[in-house]
């Protein structure tokens, strides 16, 4: 018997507002259920073999979900579903069309490194946080 996936972030380890965005997620999830792991790490592409995606296709920050996996604007709307407060009404971004809301993601996407940086090496989290983190 297979053994239920975490619910698990996946994100550019190397892009500063991806990295800044778990940091977020972290700060506003209204339970700390969620697993985070870089796109570039051993478990992030055994992750996203496991649920069909190839690792070296995947530019966008991925949710894996219930063994299924997000991408793109759906995937920040399920995560946005976990926060407590008024945070939690980034859900009604559900209302735009998806192919708006992907676009609008893709622009932000390919243009992460010229706005708002990158890193030479992945993020790492604070001893206080590793045990959220899957670092194989």
């Amino acid at each position: 018997m297979q053994s239920k996936l975490p619910d698990v972030v996946l994100f550019d380890g190397l892009c500063n507002l991806c990295s800044r965005s778990v940091q977020f997620i972290i700060k506003h999830e209204r339970a700390e259920v969620l697993q985070f792991t870089a796109v570039q790490s051993l478990g992030g592409v055994r992750l996203l073999k496991s649920v069909g995606l190839d690792p070296k296709d995947v530019k966008t920050f991925v949710l894996i979900e219930d063994g299924r996996p997000y991408v793109k604007s759906d995937a920040a709307i399920r995560v946005a579903a976990r926060f407590q407060g008024a945070w939690s009404l980034l859900v009604f971004f559900r209302i735009v069309p998806r192919p708006i809301r992907d676009w609008l993601y893709a622009v932000v996407a390919a243009k992460r490194y010229q706005w708002f940086g990158r890193r030479d090496t992945c993020f790492v989290p604070t001893p206080e946080l590793a045990a959220r983190f899957i670092n194989e």
